[in-house]
């Protein structure tokens, strides 16, 4: 996994490589500003005019060495250094003194009181090194009025480490019109966790991060309670298949799903249940869903409700290896009934999804009876529902997400573009996989059926649910990168599943 460390743990791996390395702190950032540099001119050639803003400490360090190395390489810079505090970090002030002895660049500014801004148009690269991932509060006054001045202007705006104003964890009390829009983030190191924020991407721009060298020691021994998934780590976690199995004991699973009209939700969950290299899966859905089940899903043990439209009927869980439910249900007060007595007095590992996690929104009180172990699929509405909170800030969705995992002891995956798995020691992973042509009906329901096939399969609830995540987003993937995202449908992820496993 990819670690995603807080601003004071960043702080502590800087000190720590400076330390242990051992390297100064002046050739640390050297080696920072290179790998900067180096990005900006895989981008931008060297006809484009460039205005660096530095701020007082260590990212306008960074931002003052970026301007020398790109005046060295024949770039014209232009650079303006604020230090209206009259206070400097030590790193920050030697760069000044650097650059200001530079016979080659005569277009440095130290703003100390009235600031006289540079026209920036749409030719111009701005370099944003104000403040970087240490900032704690909102930007106001002169700074806040400068971020506006770039914001406004058509210039191009590439941000070292994070858009200035950004705070590196929690943004729910900013105020976003004084952060830098961003069209490129070049941060160093790894990603930070404002970066796993859907609502902040805009600021974000294009994420690149850039490998200084810090020190694996303390990456390796530090301990975070944010990380991402790597592909390394599924190709580890991957249970491989006996060649003298039979389908008795590769896993039985069980996907409650479909209600009348709702038949391709039970038929998506069912197929990619399938696809994801269980054994057998039976489907448990209304009668009149029976001709379309039969048709499309030929390999599923068919199991019908006593009711011709709706499930009224809880299954017997015996049996079963894992069981998945709630695409494609509805939720009438009969269903509702129905679906808590299946999950009350179940003891298999099971999913709950859709329409499972709507009647558990609408009937608060059964919250209470949940057995433990439970994985929770909801996207962000669903999840709003279930704590009864509607947030327009992805930070606060987020705690609450792990907050109902710890208070349930369930695995609740809040979907989105980075999924992240909220686990109940108050871990969160983030999935690395997926696109924006996954945002389609039925792309929950398919993942609702792979995460199914993998506890089945003999997977722990945790793994099986990071390497859900995983594989259904590298379906989506792949599956984008030949069709486009604009045609993708959740079949199409069905589709790809194969071609993932194979990959992996």
């Amino acid at each position: 996994m990819m670690k995603i460390f807080t601003s004071s743990q960043i702080h502590e791996l800087d000190k720590y490589t400076i330390e242990n390395e051992p390297i100064s702190s002046i050739d640390l950032m050297e080696r920072a500003a290179r790998a900067l540099t180096q990005a900006i001119m895989d981008t931008w050639d060297v006809e484009t005019p460039v205005v660096v803003f530095a701020g007082p400490g260590n990212n306008g360090g960074d931002a003052l060495a970026v301007a020398r190395m790109l005046a060295d390489r024949h770039y014209t810079v232009e650079a303006f250094l604020f230090n209206t505090s009259g206070r400097l970090s030590p790193v920050c002030e030697e760069n000044r003194d650097i650059l200001k002895k530079r016979h080659n660049f005569k277009t440095f500014t130290e703003v100390v009181q009235e600031f006289d801004p540079p026209v920036l148009t749409k030719d111009v690269l701005v370099v944003d090194g104000l403040f970087g991932s240490g900032i704690n509060k909102p930007l106001s006054g002169g700074y806040a009025a400068l971020v506006k001045y770039v914001n406004s202007s058509e210039a191009q705006v590439v941000s070292i480490d994070l858009p200035s104003g950004m705070m590196t964890e929690d943004n729910t009390y900013n105020v976003k019109a004084n952060i830098i829009r961003a069209d490129v983030t070049l941060t160093l190191g790894c990603k930070k966790l404002c970066m796993m924020m859907p609502d902040l991407q805009p600021l974000l721009g294009h994420i690149r991060v850039l490998d200084i060298d810090l020190s694996q020691e303390f990456i390796d021994k530090t301990e975070t309670q944010y990380s991402i998934i790597e592909e390394d780590e599924i190709r580890r976690m991957f249970i491989p298949r006996d060649d003298f199995v039979h389908k008795g004991n590769m896993g039985h699973a069980l996907i409650i799903a479909g209600s009348y009209g709702m038949a391709g939700a039970a038929v998506l969950a069912t197929r990619a249940c399938l696809r994801s290299g269980v054994g057998k899966v039976t489907i448990h859905t209304p009668k009149r869903n029976y001709d379309i089940m039969s048709i499309s899903v030929p390999e599923a043990i068919m199991q019908l409700d006593k009711e011709e439209t709706i499930f009224t009927q809880p299954a017997d869980s015996e049996g079963y290896e894992a069981i998945g439910i709630g695409p494609g249900l509805g939720q009438s007060e009969n269903t509702a009934i129905a679906v808590i007595a299946q999950i009350r007095s179940n003891k298999t590992p099971m999913v709950i999804d859709a329409d499972a996690l709507n009647i558990l929104s609408t009937h608060k009180a059964w919250m209470q009876q949940l057995p433990e172990g439970l994985i929770l699929t909801p996207h962000p509405r669903e999840l709003d529902r279930l704590v009864g909170v509607s947030s327009t800030d992805d930070f606060e969705r987020l705690t609450r997400a792990r907050e109902l995992s710890q208070q349930l002891r369930a695995y609740v995956i809040l979907k989105g573009h980075y999924s992240a798995l909220c686990m109940p020691n108050g871990h969160i992973i983030f999935n690395s996989t997926g696109n924006a042509g996954m945002a389609t009906a039925g792309s929950g329901d398919v993942l609702t059926g792979i995460i199914t096939a993998f506890l089945a399969r003999g997977y722990s609830r945790e793994n099986a649910a990071i390497m859900g995540m995983y594989l259904h987003g590298f379906a989506g993937d792949l599956a984008a990168s030949e069709l486009g995202e604009e045609s993708l449908t959740a079949s199409d992820i069905i589709n790809y599943l194969p071609k993932a496993f194979c990959q992996l």
